[in-house]
């Protein structure tokens, strides 16, 4: 594989605090993959919107924004303009703010071409909500990686108190119900399994089970792969 249309694409989407973020890494690393958090994206588009003034209703300035972002993934933190800016943008202020913006068609249009330039050689897993069905759509294994409400809540109710964050389970566990209806109902590239990927409910799974899996998938459609 030369190019990066060459490249092999592992697109695992799903919604909010399903643990899709923490497999995709993993996954990476294990395999040698280049990464990309599209969610990160979004959330750095507000976070330098915000920096700036623009408003977040605001889709042309928006748009134009997310077009000149410096922008870079390197061991697991975002980089913006040079700067880490991964604990500023993963408040779940940041989340909400990023999932208002992300029902723009405008800003997503100016960032789905940011988002294929991640695909280099010898791979990429990338997720998010679109990744299989909007950026990636031929992609080689496409996961939807889900789990219960409740467990997604409690996953980030735990995560926010190891960083000592103050948190609420019922608000978070409401918060991640209109954040679900909002990715679902979008016009936009709405969060949806598509009929050539395969589920993964995490429910009832560890962060090591998950991944497994994932790499066991790819183990059977892998390019190049004996008959």
């Amino acid at each position: 594989m030369t190019d990066g249309l060459a490249s092999p694409v592992i697109a695992i989407d799903g919604p909010s605090a399903s643990g899709k973020g923490t497999v995709a890494v993993l996954v990476a690393q294990s395999l040698g993959f280049h990464y990309l958090d599209s969610g990160a994206i979004y959330r750095v588009t507000a976070y330098a919107a915000q920096g700036v003034g623009v408003a977040l209703e605001d889709e042309p300035a928006l748009a134009a924004l997310a077009r000149q972002l410096q922008l870079r993934f390197d061991g697991g933190e975002v980089f913006l303009d040079g700067k880490p800016v991964g604990d500023a943008i993963r408040s779940e202020e940041a989340g909400r703010a990023a999932s208002r913006i992300a029902a723009l068609p405008a800003l997503r249009l100016a960032l789905l071409e940011r988002q294929r330039a991640f695909r280099l050689p010898p791979g990429l897993v990338s997720d998010g909500r679109d990744m299989g069905s909007v950026v990636f759509p031929d992609a080689t294994l496409k996961v939807f990686l889900t789990a219960s409400a409740e467990e997604r809540a409690q996953r980030r109710y735990k995560q926010l108190i190891e960083k000592g964050l103050g948190a609420n389970l019922a608000a978070l566990l409401q918060d991640l119900k209109e954040r679900d209806a909002r990715d679902v109902a979008r016009s936009a590239a709405p969060l949806q399994q598509t009929v050539d990927a395969v589920l993964l409910d995490t429910t009832s799974l560890n962060i090591q089970q998950a991944v497994q899996q994932v790499l066991d998938w790819w183990c059977v459609c892998k390019p190049g792969k004996p008959a």
